[in-house]
């Protein structure tokens, strides 16, 4: 009976070891090596929302091309967007970033102010910028 809690206590503390050794780990991704800026990602956020805008009022435009162009635009690589984006969405920081891409669509856009406001309030939301 003794040998038994002595094996059963050994696997406690190795379970407890390991989940504090995971629990610990904290970072569930690296920063990329080419990490777009948080203010230039919201930029082409913004230009990928117009472009995206575009492909649906002209059915027979490239999504595709314009996307390139947008990251070109930008001197921005494909691998490098995808890897900050994907950054930001496991670090949580994209609701931000999304925040500041309405803004510069706003900015360019005075119309879509109102729009946006509808729009969030239709879905029970309260958009930061309009408090």
């Amino acid at each position: 009976m003794e040998i038994n809690n002595q094996q059963i206590m050994k696997k406690l503390i190795f379970i407890f070891l390991l989940m504090f050794v995971v629990s610990c780990e904290g970072d569930y991704i690296d920063k990329p090596e080419n990490l777009v800026p948080k203010d230039q990602m919201a930029e082409i956020m913004a230009d990928l929302a117009i472009n995206d805008q575009a492909t649906y009022m002209y059915p027979n435009s490239n999504l595709e091309a314009g996307t390139r162009y947008v990251l070109k635009t930008h001197n921005v690589k494909p691998k490098d967007f995808v890897d900050s984006f994907r950054y930001y969405v496991v670090k949580e920081k994209m609701n931000g970033i999304v925040e500041n891409a309405q803004q510069i669509l706003i900015e360019k856009d005075p119309k879509a102010d109102q729009y946006v406001k509808d729009k969030l309030k239709k879905n029970g939301n309260v958009p930061n910028f309009a408090r």
